[in-house]
C-alpha cells in the first residue's frame, strides 16, 4: 500500500508522526534516497514497511550529506492509521537493525506540521580532533588535524561571519537554495587542544556552508590566513576566494528548534 502525500508532505486526511533521529552518517550517501548507494531516508522507508506494511515518503529538517552524523534529525511521514508514539520508536528501532540508525522519540504532529518547513532553526556542531596521533576511538566522527591550532583566532574570525550576509563564498556548487543570502544567528570556536568545535546556529544553511566555513577558519587557525582574509573572502563572494571544504565526519546535526 501506497501512502499518499503532495509533494510538500502534506495529508490532513492521515495521521502524522514526527520523530527525532540520530545516526552515524559514514556509511551512508546522506538523508536523501540516490542511485549511487544507501541514504538514512531509504533504510528509515524501508523500516516503516517492515512496521506497518505501508510504503511512504519521509521528510527531514536537514538533508545531510554523504558522511554526516546526526544526533537530533526530525522526520515526519503520514499513516493510514493510528499507533501509540512508543509503538512507532519501539517497531522503527527494531525494523532499523543493523543500520547505525536510531529513533529516540515518536510523537503524533498536528496535521500543518513539517519537519524541514516547520522548523526555525538549525544548529550543527563540527567536531576536530587536534593533536599529533591520529584518533582511534574518534576515527570517523572528527576532523584529524596534526597542527597546533590558534583557536582564539578562529574564534575572532568567526565573529564575522555572524549576521546576515552574502554567503556566495562558502556556498557548494550544487547548492539549490533561490538565494545565497542567509543569517548565522551563532558562529563559535571553542576547546582547547586535543578537542576543538565550532558550533552553528542559523534558520538553513546553504549546501555545505558550515563545511566550506571551517575550512577557512582552520585556514586562521595554521596561521595562513588573518581574520580580516576571512572577511575578504566572504565579501568576494566567490567560492573560489574562501577556503577548502572540511571533512564531512567531523559535521553532526545536533537539534531543531521548532
Amino acid at each position: 500500500m501506497v501512502v499518499g502525500q503532495t509533494d510538500a508532505g502534506y495529508n490532513s486526511a492521515m495521521p502524522r508522526y514526527r520523530i527525532t533521529l540520530e545516526y552515524d552518517g559514514g556509511g551512508f550517501v546522506g538523508w536523501q534516497r540516490q542511485e549511487n548507494g544507501l541514504s538514512v531516508q531509504q533504510v528509515l522507508e524501508e523500516a516503516i514497511t517492515g512496521f506497518c506494511g505501508e510504503t511512504v515518503v519521509t521528510f527531514a529538517a536537514g538533508r545531510t550529506d554523504a558522511g554526516v552524523h546526526a544526533r537530533g534529525q526530525v522526520a515526519h511521514f503520514d499513516l493510514s492509521r493510528e499507533f501509540k508514539p512508543e509503538t512507532v520508536r519501539d517497531a522503527l528501532n527494531f525494523h532499523l537493525k543493523p543500520a547505525p540508525v536510531a529513533v529516540l522519540d515518536a510523537a503524533q504532529a498536528e496535521a500543518e506540521f513539517h519537519a524541514r518547513f516547520s522548523a526555525r532553526e538549525r544548529r550543527y556542531l563540527y567536531r576536530i580532533s587536534n593533536r599529533r596521533a591520529p584518533p582511534a576511538l574518534e576515527r570517523g566522527r572528527v576532523w584529524w588535524v596534526p597542527s597546533p591550532l590558534d583557536v582564539g583566532a578562529m574564534d575572532r574570525a568567526a565573529e564575522i561571519l555572524v549576521g546576515r550576509h552574502d554567503f556566495s563564498s562558502f556556498r557548494a556548487a550544487q547548492c539549490q537554495a533561490r538565494s545565497p543570502v542567509k543569517t548565522l544567528a551563532e558562529l563559535r570556536v571553542v576547546g582547547t587542544a586535543p578537542d576543538v568545535e565550532v558550533s552553528a546556529r542559523a534558520p538553513s544553511f546553504l549546501h555545505h556552508q558550515v563545511r566550506n566555513i571551517v575550512g577557512s577558519l582552520k585556514l586562521v587557525g595554521d596561521g595562513k590566513w588573518s581574520p580580516e582574509d576571512l572577511r575578504s573572502a566572504l565579501e568576494a563572494r566567490d567560492r573560489s576566494a574562501a577556503g577548502p571544504t572540511a571533512p564531512a565526519c567531523g559535521l553532526c546535526l545536533m537539534e531543531v528548534v521548532y
